[in-house]
């Protein structure tokens, strides 16, 4: 990981994971909804996320089933993925904290808790 840390979809992707093993659509409904509906993954978005997940080995495919003649793959959180899925919440949660209580003793920008 680099020192920015996860993009937003990616750290989406993981997050709809940690509950368990999700197809694609499930996902993309998954992000949404998480993110308030403030991010919307396009389906090639989603895959080329989901590839780039799996290939620093932090997504797998748990199942795959042929679905009215289409290829459906089932994804799931690997042990690194969660790791890092954590370390990510952790360096956001401390990010929002900083950022919240300097607003908090910034009276003059207008911004009260």
């Amino acid at each position: 990981m680099s020192r920015a840390g996860l993009q937003e979809p990616s750290f989406l992707v993981l997050t709809a994971l940690a509950q368990g093993p999700l197809h694609g659509y499930a996902i993309l409904k998954d992000v949404e909804a998480t993110s308030g509906g403030s991010v919307r993954l396009g389906v090639g978005t989603l895959y080329g996320a989901l590839e780039r997940l799996a290939e620093r080995q932090l997504v797998e495919i748990a199942a795959e089933e042929v679905v009215d003649s289409r290829l459906r793959r089932t994804y799931r959180l690997t042990p690194d993925g969660a790791a890092l899925l954590a370390a990510e919440a952790q360096r956001r949660h401390e990010q929002s904290a900083a950022a919240m209580s300097r607003l908090a003793r910034s009276p003059r920008l207008g911004w009260q808790p």
